[in-house]
C-alpha cells in the first residue's frame, strides 16, 4: 500500500531508533515530573523534576530546566536551577546563569563566571555508592564531612 512493497515495509520498521550509546532522553519545557528517574543514556531537562535521578551517562539541566532531588550521573552540565545532593563521577559544568544549591561530590568541576553557587563540594573523589546507587547518608555524611571556606 503507499508504494511500498514487502521488502521496504520491513525496513521502515527500523525508523524507530533502538535504545544505544548515541540515544538521549528530554524533558522539554512546560512538562513537570514528581518521581525518580533512572536512565542509561543521556537526559536533558528543560521542564521541572522533583525527584531523584540515577543516570549512567550525561544530565543537563538547560536554562528553563529546575530540578529538586538527587542526582548520580558521569557528567553534568547546569543551565538552570538546581538543589540537592549531585554526585558526578567525571566532569561537572556550571554555566554562568545556573542556580546551585546542595551538595556535590565531583572528579572535576568548571563554575563560569555569574553563577550562584552555594554548596559544600568534594571534589577528586567518586561519588559514593551503596548497591549501584547514591546513599543519602552517604550525602549527609559528605555535607558534615565539608570544611568551611574561611
Amino acid at each position: 500500500m503507499f508504494g511500498l512493497n514487502k521488502e521496504n515495509s520491513t525496513k521502515s520498521n527500523n525508523l524507530i531508533p533502538s535504545s544505544n550509546a548515541n540515544t538521549f532522553n528530554s524533558l522539554v519545557q512546560g512538562t513537570s515530573i514528581n518521581g525518580d528517574i533512572t536512565a542509561d543514556s543521556d537526559i536533558r531537562i528543560d521542564g521541572k523534576l522533583i525527584g531523584d535521578l540515577e543516570c549512567a551517562a550525561k544530565v543537563v539541566i538547560g536554562p528553563t530546566g529546575e530540578v529538586e532531588g538527587d542526582i548520580n550521573c558521569q557528567n553534568a552540565v547546569i543551565e538552570g536551577r538546581y538543589k540537592g545532593n549531585l554526585f558526578v563521577h567525571e566532569l561537572l559544568q556550571v554555566k554562568e546563569k545556573a542556580e546551585v544549591n546542595g551538595v556535590i561530590t565531583t572528579g572535576k568541576i568548571i563554575v563560569q563566571s555569574g553563577a550562584t553557587f552555594n554548596v559544600a563540594c568534594n571534589m577528586g573523589q567518586k561519588a559514593p555508592k551503596v548497591n549501584g546507587s547514591t546513599s543519602k547518608a552517604d550525602a549527609k555524611r559528605i555535607l558534615e564531612d565539608a570544611q568551611p571556606v574561611s
